[in-house]
């Protein structure tokens, strides 16, 4: 996982998104732990409040869960909901605008579909 200062993308935004990525990827695994707030703040040089704003984000969505004294684990169908959650922005950020697009050009549905399977080809 990797932190950008200089992206436009707030610091807890990305930390979020770095444990997503560990989910899905498999380097956090379901009902495994995730490194600490304070392993986060020091291998990252973030202020503890920062990581944590991230992590929270998680378990407000019920993708991590908190251990009393022991730590943050992964929670058990996180990676099912974390497909489900991308899969979803996916459609909003980049299928609704390429299918708004392809309207004003008079591209068909069946035209874009041979592209995308062309693209896949390459």
């Amino acid at each position: 996982m990797q932190i950008d200062i200089n992206n436009e993308k707030p610091i807890f935004i990305q930390i979020a998104e770095g444990i997503e990525d560990g989910i899905l990827t498999g380097a956090f695994p379901e009902e495994g732990q995730i490194p600490s707030i304070t392993e986060f703040s020091v291998n990252y040089k973030i202020n503890p409040a920062t990581a944590l704003k991230g992590i929270n984000l998680l378990v407000d969505e019920n993708i991590i869960f908190k251990k009393r004294g022991v730590g943050m684990f992964v929670a058990k169908g996180a990676v099912k909901q974390l497909q489900k959650k991308r899969q979803d922005q996916f459609y909003d950020n980049y299928i609704s605008r390429l299918i708004e697009e392809a309207k004003r050009l008079g591209i068909s549905g069946d035209e874009i579909i041979a592209m995308i399977e062309r693209g896949f080809a390459k």
